[in-house]
C-alpha cells in the first residue's frame, strides 16, 4: 500500500510499513545515479513539508503515538487557527498539493521563504493541484471557495503561517537539533562507509546497488536522474516513512526519518537537585548532561540552565574528557551531546530515555 503525490514537476510517493504478516511487496523505484548526482549528494531541511506531514497525519486521524506528546502540547493553541480550510487543504487522500514540498534547498532552508513561495503560486496552478487532490471525490465547498478566490494561495499561505508559529516554531530548535545530529552521524557514515553505506543506513527499504537508487515497495519504472543531484532531508513528520520526489530542472528529494525522533517530544527527565547523579557529577554537570539527549551549543545550554556561558563550557570540558559527551563544530556554534556512556549514566541514575545502546533514539 502505497500513495503517489505529485510535487511541482515532481512525482512524489509514500512508504508504508510491512503489512501485518511482516511482508513487502517486490515493487520498486529504481534510478539511475551518475557520478555527478553523487558528488552534488547533500543535506537540506523544510519547515514546511514538516507541517504539511503533520496536517496530513491529523486529517487521516494516523498520528503515530510517537507524535502524541506533540499534538498534546499544540492541540489547545489551534483554536485561532482555521484549521477546517488547512485539514481540507491537506486531506487524507492520495495526493497532496506539490506546493506544500517545495523550496528545500539547504539546512538554512526558512518557513518565511517557503510560504512566500505558497503566497506566489499561481491561480492556475492553484486550482489544478486541488483538482488532482479531490480526484475521484467531491471537492468540498471550503476549497471550492480558496481556488476561485485570485487571492486564495495568499489565503492558505497565512493559514499556514499562522499554524506554523503555534504549532511549530516552539519546536523548531529542538527539531532542527535532531536533524543537525542526524546529519553528524550521516556525515560521519559518509566517511567511514562511503555514500552507498550512509545510503543505506537512511533507512531499510533504501539502497544502492551498482549505479541504482533502489527503494523498495514503490512501483515507478526506473529513469535517469539529473545531474542536479540528490537532496537527503531528514524529518520528525515523515516517520517512520520515506518520501522520495524526482523532477526534471532539480535535484531528487529523499525525506527520511531522522534519528533521534523518539527524543523530541513528552520527554520528562528528573532534575538533578537530590538525585544520586547530582552527588556524583555536581548539580551543574548533573543538570548539563541531563539536558544533553538532544544538541544543545554552550549558549543554549547557558540560558536554559541558568548558568553563565564561561561555567559551562567549563564543566563540558570536564565531561568531554570523561567520555560523557562529545562535541562538533556546526557552522560558527559548537555543539554537544551525550555518548552512549553519558547516556547510560543518566539511566542508571533512574531516567528512563527512549534509546538505542548506541545513543540513537528508538523511532
Amino acid at each position: 500500500m502505497w500513495r503517489i503525490t505529485p510535487v511541482a514537476g515532481f512525482r512524489l510517493g509514500l512508504i508504508v510499513p510491512p503489512g501485518p504478516d511482516g511482508s513487502y511487496h517486490r515493487a520498486v523505484i529504481q534510478l539511475r545515479l551518475t557520478v555527478a548526482d553523487l558528488g552534488q549528494l547533500r543535506f537540506a531541511y523544510s519547515p514546511l513539508a514538516e507541517a504539511a506531514e503533520s496536517l496530513y497525519m491529523l486529517s487521516a486521524r494516523r498520528l503515530p503515538d510517537i507524535h502524541r506528546g506533540w499534538f498534546d502540547d499544540v492541540r489547545d493553541r489551534l483554536g485561532d487557527i482555521d484549521m477546517d480550510l488547512l485539514l481540507t487543504a491537506v486531506p487524507g487522500r492520495s495526493y497532496m498539493a506539490d506546493f506544500l514540498f517545495g523550496g528545500a534547498t539547504s539546512p538554512q532552508t526558512s518557513i518565511e521563504q517557503q510560504i512566500a513561495a505558497v503566497a506566489a503560486v499561481s491561480p492556475d496552478h492553484f486550482r489544478r493541484e486541488f483538482a488532482a487532490v479531490w480526484t475521484g471525490g467531491t471537492m468540498p465547498p471550503v476549497i471550492q471557495d480558496l481556488v476561485a478566490d485570485p487571492g486564495g494561495a495568499r489565503r492558505l499561505a497565512n493559514e499556514l503561517w499562522k499554524y506554523w508559529t503555534v504549532a511549530f516554531e516552539p519546536h523548531w530548535r529542538a527539531m532542527r537539533a535532531v536533524f543537525d545530529d542526524d546529519v553528524t552521524y550521516r556525515a560521519a557514515e559518509l566517511t567511514k562507509g562511503g555514500a552507498t553505506a550512509m545510503v543505506a543506513d537512511l533507512h531499510p527499504e533504501i539502497s544502492i546497488q551498482g549505479e541504482m537508487l533502489r527503494i523498495d515497495r514503490l512501483a515507478l519504472p526506473g529513469e535517469e536522474m539529473t545531474t542536479a543531484g540528490v537532496l537527503l532531508v531528514p524529518s520528525a513528520f515523515s516517520w517512520p516513512n520515506v518520501v522520495f520526489a524526482t523532477g526534471a530542472g532539480g535535484p531528487a528529494c529523499l525525506i527520511y526519518p531522522a534519528r533521534g525522533v523518539g527524543n523530541l517530544w513528552g520527554r520528562q527527565e528528573r532534575g538533578p537537585e537530590d538525585d544520586a547523579l547530582s552527588s556524583l557529577l555536581g548539580r551543574s554537570r548533573a543538570a548539563i548532561l541531563s539536558s544533553l539527549a538532544l544538541p544543545r551549543s554552550t549558549t543554549e545550554l547557558a540560558v536554559e540552565l541558568g548558568q553563565s556561558p564561561p561555567a559551562v563550557s567549563q564543566h563540558l570540558a570536564v565531561l568531554r574528557r570523561s567520555g560523557l559527551v562529545i562535541s562538533w563544530r556546526a557552522g560558527r556554534s559548537v555543539m554537544y551531546r551525550r555518548t552512549p556512556l553519558g547516556t547510560s549514566v543518566v539511566e542508571a541514575d533512574g531516567t528512563t530515555i527512549a534509546e538505542t545502546g548506541d545513543g540513537s533514539a528508538i523511532s
